[in-house]
């Protein structure tokens, strides 16, 4: 359920991220040909101080549903972290692509509830997925059921990097301290 940066893009992604995936086809595929030093890097979800704000207000107000089983893995990354393998790409990253992503990929079913308990607000509704896909459309169904995660361990290896927050465990308590206290945005 983890992709490496090998392993390919969605072949038949749902319709309204086609556009999107043909996208970032074109960048891993034109970037590191057309540039010597060309780098494309993949960022997982990002979160943090000034990132991601308006996910804190809709889980707190239970408008994110675990939909299905859950079972879509996401990769996330604290938004310092994303800049610390940044600067670490920049300075001494050979060509190619790199997963810039903690070391927890987890399926919704479970880091969505853990950031509903640090938030200190009852755990998220659960909707089946025909009310998901009524609801949100299939995009939603598809990053909430299907979703892969992405391993980090090319960036690390690579890079010389490593996640302050190896793990999303580790960053949503201090992400949400951060936004109560006004921090961030």
């Amino acid at each position: 359920m983890v992709k490496t940066e090998e392993d390919p893009l969605d072949p038949h992604p749902v319709a309204s991220t086609t556009q999107g995936i043909a996208a970032i086809r074109h960048v891993q595929e034109t970037v590191p040909a057309a540039v010597p030093e060309g780098l494309v890097l993949r960022y997982g979800v990002f979160y943090g101080p000034g990132a991601s704000g308006p996910m804190l207000d809709i889980v707190r107000k239970r408008r994110m549903p675990v939909v299905g089983g859950g079972t879509g893995v996401w990769s996330f990354i604290e938004a310092s972290d994303a800049a610390a393998a940044t600067v670490a790409a920049v300075d001494r990253g050979a060509p190619g692509i790199y997963n810039v992503v903690d070391d927890d990929p987890a399926p919704v079913a479970q880091w969505l509830p853990y950031l509903a308990s640090c938030l200190g607000v009852k755990p998220p509704m659960r909707a089946p997925v025909w009310l998901g896909r009524l609801l949100g459309g299939e995009q939603v169904v598809s990053v909430m059921t299907q979703a892969r995660g992405a391993s980090n361990e090319k960036a690390k290896r690579e890079l010389g990097w490593s996640p302050k927050y190896p793990s999303w465990r580790d960053g949503f308590p201090v992400w949400v301290e951060e936004f109560n206290s006004g921090i961030a945005v």
